[in-house]
């Protein structure tokens, strides 16, 4: 388990303290990061006011807001340009969701040359065969690629990376696809071998003793992050327990809260026949105007326009 004091593997100090070095900072502390998804600036604004460490750039949220299956069909370009958006106006170190890495090795260095310039402070990559398939989809297709192959993978990541405090995350998908632990460690191990400076295991049981069990029988130098979407009893206090976690993403919790808003919402304007019962129920006008900063668009108009 990463120590106070010590950095993961390949990851070096910084002279200002950058959205990157923050996230570094807070690994090397000790501290469990808390990274929230998001898939929009104001999504990222709002979990910044919240107080997370981090932000989530998910794939799985972006798809959903174009209204597309999460099976490989929102492009590098659509999901480079939110990142890139989501950096503009949110101070959190942004956690790049690049699921397969857009291809192989060669699209995984172009990948990382975007992303880092776009301003992510780190990318997860999965061990997921191209066109990936959601993991939390029933009896949906988890293929994996060779381990040697995803190897290879985070290889040219880490040597892509100008910055040593972006983080290349290698994510195993190995018991979403139901290869069991042995398979999961083996291949955790490999990729942390090939540079990679944290990893994340993820799981679809409805418990999270399958997480667990994978924690207690790591051995590896790096830490653990962990997505407890399907297995949601997994808190702060139980993650602490283990000891080797040090970064938890809540992967989809930002599409589904505006998704249940919306829906009742909705319902309720038609049921009513109109805005009058629900307009004092949701937050006003000026509540938008403040996450626009129009406020300083206003200071900017007395100061330069005449």
């Amino acid at each position: 388990m990463l120590q106070t004091g010590q950095s993961p593997k390949h990851i070096s100090g910084a002279s200002t303290l950058t959205s990157r070095a923050s996230l570094r900072a807070h690994i090397c502390a000790g501290r469990l990061a808390h990274v929230m998804a998001a898939h929009s600036p104001l999504s990222a604004i709002l979990a910044e006011e919240a107080g997370f460490d981090g932000v989530w750039a998910s794939g799985f949220e972006l798809s959903a807001l174009y209204g597309l299956p999460d099976v490989s069909l929102v492009s590098m370009t659509r999901h480079l340009d939110m990142v890139r958006s989501m950096a503009e106006q949110s101070s959190l170190p942004i956690i790049a969701d690049i699921d397969t890495g857009f291809g192989n090795a060669i699209n995984v260095i172009y990948a990382i040359e975007q992303y880092e310039r776009a301003g992510a402070a780190a990318v997860v990559i999965e061990d997921k065969a191209f066109p990936k398939v959601t993991s939390l989809l029933a009896d949906g297709r988890q293929e994996l690629i060779r381990t040697e192959e995803f190897a290879g993978k985070i290889r040219a990541a880490v040597a892509t990376r100008a910055d040593a405090d972006f983080l290349v995350i290698a994510r195993t998908e190995a018991l979403i696809a139901g290869l069991g632990e042995a398979e999961a460690l083996k291949r955790a191990r490999a990729y942390e071998e090939a540079g990679a400076d944290m990893i994340l295991i993820h799981s679809k049981r409805k418990t999270p003793d399958e997480v667990e069990s994978f924690v207690r029988a790591w051995r590896g130098e790096v830490p653990i992050v962990i997505v407890p979407t399907a297995y949601p009893e997994m808190n702060e206090s139980r993650i602490r327990a283990l000891g080797k976690i040090a970064m938890v993403i809540y992967g989809n919790h930002a599409i589904r809260a505006a998704v249940t808003a919306m829906k009742d919402v909705f319902a309720r304007i038609r049921a009513d026949g109109g805005i009058h019962r629900i307009d004092p129920e949701i937050v006003p006008v000026e509540e938008i105007f403040r996450l626009q900063k129009m406020d300083a668009l206003k200071a900017n108009e007395n100061r330069f326009l005449w």
